[in-house]
């Protein structure tokens, strides 16, 4: 197999908020010093907590905005490596796993993205993934996606002028789903998804989307689904329901608030979409 990438041509983007010591990194790269890393760190910040880094390949910026959509874009705008790693700050990347993803691209070159697994602090995978790898993703497996699998192909990106929707995420008016919007995006012109079952990194606490309330995870729900399905969210959103039903996660007695919430998300949406598409 002809390389086209080397572990070098991987840059890791951080999205973090308000630190002033790359002390934060240590932890994150526990098996070598990670000054060894093209790391890119985006600190959402004040004035009066800047991070700067003396280590050539370590860069900052820091940012005055509040958003994780918005310093997920800065960090695609100012990346210079070949393959993009999504980053945040509290997680534990696994020895190897620069050579994984470079393996992975070398074996599919012309995807966009490729998702990996990630394991909690029991060494457990943290859902429920495909069995093997799968080279094209569907819709119920980018909406399950989180942004710390996700690793990019910076110039296939690039050349399909996609980014995240400022609208989601945290710090956005809807407050999860950057990455299946993005995902989405990418799917409607048809570019490569592949999920890659090898692990890559650990993450220890909850997802924000496990955090929210049956009333907030409709509410974005019925945004995040009219963002992507249009006039079809209110189908999507009987299917979440359906899911979650099955799963345990809601009860009937809360399918009413459920359905007001996602309503109250969807024109919510509505009053935001001749923002950013």
């Amino acid at each position: 197999m002809i390389k086209t990438f080397l572990e070098n041509d991987i840059e890791i983007l951080i999205s973090t908020m308000n630190q002033d010591s790359l002390d934060f990194l240590v932890a994150m790269f526990p098996f070598i010093h990670f000054s060894n890393f093209s790391i890119l760190i985006i600190n959402q910040t004040q004035n009066e907590k800047i991070l700067t880094s003396s280590y050539s390949k370590v860069r900052v910026i820091n940012s005055f905005e509040k958003g994780l959509a918005k310093s997920r874009n800065l960090a695609l705008d100012n990346a210079i490596g070949k393959i993009l790693v999504i980053a945040d700050d509290d997680i534990v990347y696994q020895g190897g796993f620069t050579a994984k993803v470079m393996n992975a691209y070398n074996k599919f070159p012309q995807a966009a993205v490729i998702n990996f697994s990630v394991i909690n602090s029991n060494r457990d995978l943290i859902k429920k993934y495909p069995s093997g790898s799968k080279v094209n993703l569907n819709i119920f497996d980018i909406l399950n996606v989180s942004s710390i699998e996700m690793t990019l192909n910076k110039a296939i990106v690039d050349a399909s002028n996609i980014r995240f929707d400022e609208r989601f995420g945290l710090g956005g008016t809807f407050e999860m789903g950057e990455e299946a919007v993005f995902l989405s995006d990418l799917k409607a012109i048809h570019q490569q998804l592949i999920f890659d079952s090898q692990i890559i990194v650990m993450h220890e606490s909850q997802t924000s989307s496990e955090k929210k309330n049956i009333t907030n995870k409709y509410y974005i729900q019925g945004a995040l689904f009219s963002r992507i399905f249009k006039n079809k969210y209110i189908f999507w959103i009987f299917i979440k329901l359906f899911f979650d039903l099955k799963q345990k996660k809601i009860r009937l007695k809360n399918i009413k608030t459920a359905l007001k919430s996602a309503k109250r998300g969807h024109e919510k949406f509505d009053m935001t979409k001749y923002g950013n598409k």
